[in-house]
């Protein structure tokens, strides 16, 4: 007899992910991704950042098609379907799910100043208490941006979504979201454990363009035959499970207790901390969502700590200035030719948007001291991922001055986390323990799916088949080269902040 199967997807900026693993042994049988490369985001002035979402469901079918490609996935077999996708970006349809206007995605900046002002008007003190956040750069400011700025598009709004509640409504026609989805477009009210009103009033929109809220775990929708159709896959499977990408690249390590921690880094990069606390930072350098397994009866959150220029930056270097010649491993080994400090070369890595943990300053990214007679590729790219990890450090400071313990970090060997550079950084400038995991979003979202079905009894029982690839542990014998790298570095960085 064939072992029931999950289908997880991860719907990213860069690309979509999908994995199928056993429902029985928790074994990862076949994953996939399309496109190969990345996908575009495309910046039609300074400070936007959109994607289209038939794009992204262009790739959903592509990614089903190669993974169903595998002799060793039945189609048949699978029986829930999970998805994870990229955060706070604002999807808007009519009365036909027509899609109005391109996703607005979460590393866009436009709505910074509305934000701001939200947080003013409303009140800084009630803002943190109700939403543990400034409403920012969210969702439901870039809601009002195009409120403001595209009345036509406003005027014929009927709902609006997080990126996975349109790729679920592509597959069950269901329209639908979830508290922790709310949570991370400040529409969802702590205080109350009800939607935002007073944010929404404020912004001036109507309820009604909020969908039905369901929970994370549960009976979503079921595939309907046109979507089937366009998958390949049996109709009336059940979409069991949905979460942005970082409360569900958490539930793929097992991290859902208070005190422990989940990094990632993606297109971004990310620290996320569970806490069954009202944790807030009052300048909102870090931020505090409705994890995946939040209930009203037990309010559990992530304080979510994100550095926009990660990946991204990765793959700038290797298109823009190594004209794709050389592949992400050779580029890692490159970075392991370099010495820790890179002989002077510093990198800050804010080129994506508007940084949060900057307040929300978009600085850019730079290389500071360059010297033309001792600086090489190598050097360029270990400064990159020296970069990237202290930025990691500069936010960990924040997290631990809002109360956030951190003493090890649980993370998917995956994206940057294949470098052994990156890796030492982290590790010997935090800090911290880190212990890699033979996981990613996807198969996280296939878990999920698991747990949503009730093919596992617990969420314990959700992560069989999930195993240490490597455990590191900070070096005392490099503790100070690091330490007077990422002072060196701190120091550049601080510079730009008052300038």
């Amino acid at each position: 007899m064939n072992e029931p199967l999950l289908l997880g997807y991860d719907i990213g900026s860069s690309s979509i992910k999908a994995s199928v693993i056993g429902a029985e042994s928790g074994v990862l049988i076949a994953s996939a991704q399309s496109p190969d490369d990345e996908m575009r985001i495309e910046s039609p002035r300074v400070g936007f950042a959109e994607q289209q979402p038939e794009v992204w469901w262009q790739h959903v079918v592509q990614a089903t098609a190669k993974i169903l490609s595998h002799g060793s996935v039945n189609a048949a077999a699978i029986q829930g379907i999970g998805i994870s996708y990229q955060m706070h970006g604002l999807v808007m349809v009519d009365k036909d799910r027509k899609v109005l206007h391109p996703a607005i995605i979460w590393c866009d900046s436009r709505a910074v100043e509305i934000g701001n002002k939200a947080f003013a008007d409303l009140g800084k003190e009630y803002c943190l208490r109700h939403y543990l956040n400034s409403p920012a750069n969210f969702t439901a400011s870039k809601l009002r941006w195009i409120k403001e700025h595209r009345p036509d598009i406003y005027a014929k709004i009927d709902k609006i979504m997080l990126p996975g509640d349109y790729i679920a409504l592509r597959m069950t026609d269901t329209l639908c979201t979830t508290v922790s989805g709310l949570s991370e477009g400040i529409l969802w009210d702590f205080e109350t454990k009800s939607i935002a009103d007073k944010v929404i009033e404020y912004y001036g929109f109507d309820r009604d363009i909020i969908p039905q809220i369901v929970p994370t775990f549960s009976i979503q929708g079921e595939l309907t035959a046109s979507a089937s159709k366009e998958l390949g896959l049996p109709p009336r499977i059940p979409i069991a499970y949905r979460a942005g990408d970082q409360p569900n690249n958490a539930l793929s390590l097992n991290v859902l207790r208070p005190g422990e921690v989940a990094a990632t880094a993606g297109t971004s990069g990310v620290i996320y901390g569970v806490t069954a606390e009202n944790v807030f930072d009052d300048r909102s350098r870090v931020n505090t969502f409705a994890h995946v397994n939040y209930t009203t009866e037990r309010p559990l959150k992530g304080v979510l700590l994100c550095i926009n220029g990660t990946g991204i930056l990765y793959n700038w270097i290797r298109r823009q200035v190594l004209d794709d010649r050389y592949s992400y491993s050779e580029m890692n080994t490159f970075a392991a030719n370099a010495e820790i400090g890179c002989k002077g070369l510093i990198c800050l890595p804010y080129g994506n948007g508007a940084e949060r943990s900057l307040e929300n300053r978009e600085m850019g990214c730079q290389f500071v001291g360059i010297n033309f007679s001792i600086h090489k590729k190598n050097h360029l790219i270990r400064a990159a991922q020296e970069g990237i990890a202290f930025s990691f450090r500069y936010g960990l400071e924040v997290m631990r001055e809002i109360g956030m313990t951190v003493g090890a970090i649980r993370a998917g060997n995956a994206n940057l986390f294949q470098s052994r550079v990156f890796r030492e950084v982290l590790v010997n400038t935090c800090g911290v323990e880190l212990t890699l995991y033979n996981t990613d979003g996807s198969q996280g979202a296939a878990r999920g799916a698991g747990i949503g079905t009730g093919h596992f009894s617990s969420p314990n029982e959700a992560f069989k088949g999930l195993t240490v690839e490597e455990e590191l542990h900070p070096r005392s014998s490099e503790a100070d080269r690091y330490q007077e790298a990422y002072e060196s570095w701190k120091k550049e960085l601080l510079k730009n902040l008052r300038s």
